[in-house]
């Protein structure tokens, strides 16, 4: 079959068709990438599966890099960055995790996170990131400690599972790290009982390679979910999730900002489904792109027949840093099917407004301070909605540090 590919260093894989973004089926590639094994790592297994990555004509992976995948996978073995400094000041479980095995020395046994196997389901990412991974269960009426989650990737490939279940009632908070160097693949299972509220941040740093994020959540009734990304690294994205408000009035807010420079590449792929009246959806997503990268942002909202008095709500804004030469893609797109609905899109890609800018140069604000400064608010719009401020001041910093490396050190502060 000449659409299959061999999957890096796991022997696990499909061929065949694969799911696209936030999803919804795709029809089979019509073209394929190879992936290869890293040149120290170990060969192809006489009949081992392979794996097919969906061709850039699939519209749901239209923005997609899959040669950046590859040239991930290839990546040759480094040394693990230091973790120390990557959990943050928080109270509660810290769960380090290097190339795709949980560290599990030093976690408390009533910590709530248990080591399960995972279907890895129908999903071309999904399916690549089955076996043994990391589970946290929170109790009925139960308010957990935050779990911080720290991903160390060396070079290579690695795949892993996770899943988090919050019972009715239930509340929790998960921040999670990503660093090093390599192709990182993520599938992470949410389930979300009767009136249960979690609080994610995810913070990309990878400074090179590949960070693949496959996110499929279900909320239950009256369930809250509050889920921010930031892409601060060097290293391609792809954010592929898929979020179902399966009961009644449940709320789902998920977005976050992807920065992006020199020729990286960034995208986020969410599709969120109403599938049950007086549900709420909010995606704001913010895209920073310099030099000639490219950042895009494809969200999408399915209201299904019975979902009435549903509202639903997008908010996509691009911004081009100091140049025209980098690329901005926004694709908001809605499907309703219920006729008792409030559903409302944005979509806009500029540059920093001249007259703010020339009006704090007035102010004796030096040009590449006063662009950092509009950048900032820029991107601050969407990590706002991180409610714990020392997870939203470190995922702050994070941006200010991008912003530096971007303006070449004339930002800083």
């Amino acid at each position: 079959m000449n659409d299959a590919q061999i999957l890096p260093g796991t022997g696990r894989g499909t061929a065949g068709a694969a799911g696209g973004g936030g999803g919804a089926p795709q029809a089979t590639p019509l073209a394929a990438t190879p992936l290869h094994h890293p040149a120290d790592g170990p060969p192809p297994r006489a009949g081992e599966e392979l794996i097919v990555l969906p061709d850039t004509r699939v519209e749901a992976w239209r923005w997609a890099d899959p040669a950046a995948i590859t040239a991930a996978a290839a990546l040759p073995t480094t040394a693990a960055a230091d973790t120390d400094a990557l959990f943050l000041d928080l109270p509660g479980i810290r769960l380090l995790v290097i190339d795709g095995v949980p560290q599990r020395e030093g976690l408390p046994p009533a910590a709530g996170v248990t080591f399960v196997t995972f279907d890895g389901g129908d999903h071309v990412l999904g399916a690549q990131a089955a076996g043994s991974g990391w589970r946290l269960d929170v109790a009925v009426g139960s308010t957990n400690d935050p779990v911080q989650v720290v991903h160390v990737a060396t070079g290579g490939s690695n795949h892993l599972p996770a899943g988090i279940v919050l019972g009715d009632g239930a509340t929790a908070q998960v921040v999670e790290t990503y660093v090093g160097t390599g192709w990182s693949n993520r599938l992470t299972r949410v389930t979300l009982g009767k009136g249960a509220r979690l609080m994610r941040a995810v913070r990309l740093l990878q400074t090179e390679g590949f960070v693949s994020l496959r996110e499929e959540v279900t909320l239950a009734e009256d369930a809250n979910l509050v889920t921010t990304m930031l892409g601060a690294g060097d290293a391609g994205t792809r954010v592929d999730a898929a979020i179902t408000l399966a009961g009644n009035a449940g709320i789902a807010e998920y977005g976050g900002a992807l920065l992006t420079r020199a020729e990286q590449k960034q995208e986020c792929a969410v599709r969120v489904r109403h599938a049950a009246p007086n549900g709420q959806s909010h995606q704001l997503w913010r895209a920073v792109a310099a030099d000639r990268s490219t950042a895009s942002l494809a969200a999408a909202v399915e209201v299904a027949r019975d979902a009435q008095k549903t509202d639903g709500e997008q908010s996509l804004r691009g911004l081009l840093l100091l140049q025209r030469t980098a690329t901005v893609n926004l694709k908001p797109e809605l499907e309703i099917f219920a006729d008792d609905v409030k559903c409302a899109h944005g979509a806009t890609v500029g540059e920093l407004d001249a007259k703010a800018l020339f009006y704090m140069q007035s102010r004796g604000i030096a040009p590449a301070r006063a662009q950092a400064l509009l950048t900032r608010a820029f991107v601050g719009d969407a990590l706002s909605r991180i409610e714990d401020e020392t997870v939203r001041v470190a995922f702050e910093a994070d941006a200010d540090a991008w912003l530096d490396r971007a303006l070449g050190g004339a930002g800083a502060a």
